[in-house]
């Protein structure tokens, strides 16, 4: 036994605290599992259940220590296997019935998150099931919307798919036409739908992504696609152009974590399309599916390989699985009827398996683009390929390294890139385009803190701005500032991630103009919000930027991760330059997320929950 394993666990944890190893909410849960009466056993565990949940962990595995642990962390780990403690059915238990703990398939959880899996896996595989479709209209129906062409065609696959589940999740890397497959699967749907209910009821399609910006995006590229497609005018009248945060969706109601929508009041729909789902936690998830009507279609879609969520899980990685999907045989030979397609196959598989379909072809990023090059890169992890990508300069990224002295330099670039706003804004121009001239350059940090971190960079644009008479200072509200929410407020119809702009109205006042809302917000009345010339990665998801400027750290840190640096690079539709330098990107790619976690298993291992 080390001598660490024999200090007083009080001792280690203090120190743990100290090193900022633990946060206090993670020691305070321990404490009160002691005051349970619980072992020390059991605070520990406690202790690192709740560490674990912190860093985004659904569970804390009992076969390894996690990756981020530092020495503190490693000892009280090891003093943990050392000692597991034993179900009591009262502080810790198999999940039958409520306890603080609980543990399953050697891991450890709280039991919120336990029941979290468990409610997901559930409502996913109850919608994993084959819906009878008449082969041949599905062959025919297909040849209308999607051209025959020599190679598969996979958006046409992934709308078959849709066609044939209540469930389906497409994924594909940026460009590779998610929105349009969905467009004309939406189509297709309807058109049987209408034939399958006659004229009793419309079927009600509701469109949502995670956050405000991302729902924008939906809406536009949704009602763009509509558009451009040669259907019914019934039909197109029935795609909705409007979509909301899945918050809105719910109904969030406000001093809660609750929604208004539940099992016992579902949502009114038939068919919801939720874009962006890397981004959605397995708590929202779980709520989700929950005010799901047992008889409504889901259709997920994002990129798998961008970011897992902020908060604790990895839905759409754990949905999607680590390879290319595997068909049933019955699916496949479908999908070669109906898609003249191949796909892969096998006599069993997962019933989650016929509800996937993966996009592979970028249409945005062609040959000639070093964004796709890079980002397929990043994405193999492979280093080498990476810096062969940026030593051979494509026209559409550039790497510059980044140190105190060059940091003016990436300063002006940014105020370069919004001068485009600011000029409308003095011009005169209403909140739309001034909106819209913000959206196409954005400075992205992987960190929050320093100079290279977003607090460091909104200050540093500021002042630059402020010197070249581009913005007056005045205090912390200006007209030009551009902020994010940073905490939902159901009652102003303000969810995390939304942007807005402080602009003058007609008396000179200042108020916040955001995308998603028709009426402008006093100053006063925001919630929790900062100043956005600079933002995260992370709160980047489920925005696109003409031009991105992604700014890495001096040194190495561990939320650089694979993941990370493809989401950064993939916001960026027209040019990416980096700032930084080799080592600490090579690092990065290195590196990527792992999340422990039990809703894969549930959903590819066997049992299946039956």
């Amino acid at each position: 036994m080390s001598l660490l394993q024999l200090e007083p666990l009080d001792t280690q944890l203090a120190l743990a605290l100290n090193r900022h190893e633990l946060r206090p909410l993670d020691h305070q849960f321990g404490r009160f599992i002691a005051r349970q009466q619980g072992s020390e056993a059991l605070q520990l565990a406690g202790v690192l259940a709740s560490e674990a949940l912190g860093q985004g962990h659904s569970c804390l595995p009992l076969d390894g220590p996690l990756g981020h642990y530092g020495s503190q962390l490693h000892g009280l780990y090891a003093r943990l296997l050392n000692n597991l403690p034993e179900p009591d059915g009262v502080l810790l238990g198999n999940g039958a019935t409520p306890t603080p703990l609980v543990l399953d398939n050697g891991a450890l959880y709280l039991y919120r998150y336990w029941q979290y899996e468990q409610q997901v896996a559930r409502g996913l595989l109850q919608r994993a099931k084959p819906r009878p479709v008449d082969s041949q209209w599905l062959s025919g129906a297909l040849d209308r919307l999607f051209t025959p062409t020599d190679e598969t065609d996979w958006q046409r696959v992934a709308a078959a798919v849709a066609l044939t589940h209540p469930l389906a999740v497409i994924s594909g890397g940026p460009g590779t036409g998610k929105t349009t497959t969905v467009v004309k699967m939406l189509a297709l749907w309807l058109e049987r739908e209408l034939a399958d209910n006659g004229a009793h009821r419309e079927p009600l399609i509701r469109l949502a992504a995670p956050t405000g910006k991302a729902a924008a995006r939906l809406a536009e590229s949704i009602a763009k696609a509509r558009d451009s497609l040669a259907i019914d005018s019934q039909i197109g009248a029935l795609i909705p152009e409007q979509a909301s945060t899945l918050h809105r969706l719910l109904g969030s109601l406000p001093g809660t974590r609750r929604f208004r929508h539940n099992a016992s009041n579902p949502l009114h729909l038939d068919l919801l399309v939720v874009d962006e789902a890397s981004m959605v936690d397995l708590p929202l998830m779980a709520r989700l599916l929950d005010a799901l009507p047992p008889t409504a279609q889901l259709l997920l879609i994002g990129d798998r390989d961008q970011l897992a969520s902020v908060e604790a899980g990895g839905v759409l990685a754990d949905i999607s699985g680590l390879t290319e999907p595997v068909y049933s045989t019955d699916q496949a030979r479908l999908l070669a009827a109906s898609c003249h397609a191949e796909v892969a196959q096998a006599a069993q598989v997962a019933p989650i398996a016929d509800s996937l379909a993966l996009l592979r072809k970028s249409y945005r990023f062609h040959e000639d683009s070093g964004i796709g090059h890079l980002a397929r890169a990043v994405n193999a992890g492979d280093g080498r390929r990476c810096k062969a990508v940026l030593r051979e300069k494509y026209s559409d990224i550039e790497a510059q390294t980044l140190d105190q002295a060059r940091y003016p330099a990436l300063v002006e670039q940014a105020v370069l890139g919004y001068q485009p706003y600011l000029a409308a804004l003095s011009e005169g121009q209403g909140a739309e385009p001034v909106l819209a001239l913000f959206g196409q350059c954005q400075l992205l940090s992987a960190l929050r803190e320093g100079p290279y971190g977003v607090e460091g960079l909104n200050e540093a644009v500021e002042l630059a701005l402020q010197k070249r008479n581009l913005i007056r200072l005045e205090g912390q509200w200006y007209s030009g500032r551009p902020v994010m929410i940073t905490r939902n407020d159901p009652a102003l119809g303000l969810y995390n991630g939304d942007i807005g702009i402080a602009l003058p109205n007609e008396d000179g006042e200042l108020r916040v103009w955001f995308e998603q809302r028709e009426e402008p917000v006093l100053p006063s009345r925001l919630p929790s919000h900062q100043t956005v010339f600079a933002m995260t990665i992370h709160k980047s998801q489920g925005s696109e930027f003409d031009r991105v400027l992604l700014v890495l750290p001096e040194k190495d840190n561990p939320v650089l991760t694979r993941e990370l640096i493809y989401t950064g690079i993939t916001r960026a539709k027209q040019r990416c330059e980096i700032y930084g330098n080799w080592q600490v990107m090579e690092a990065a790619i290195e590196r990527p997320t792992r999340r422990s976690g039990g809703l894969g298993r549930l959903l590819w291992q066997g049992g299946w929950l039956s």
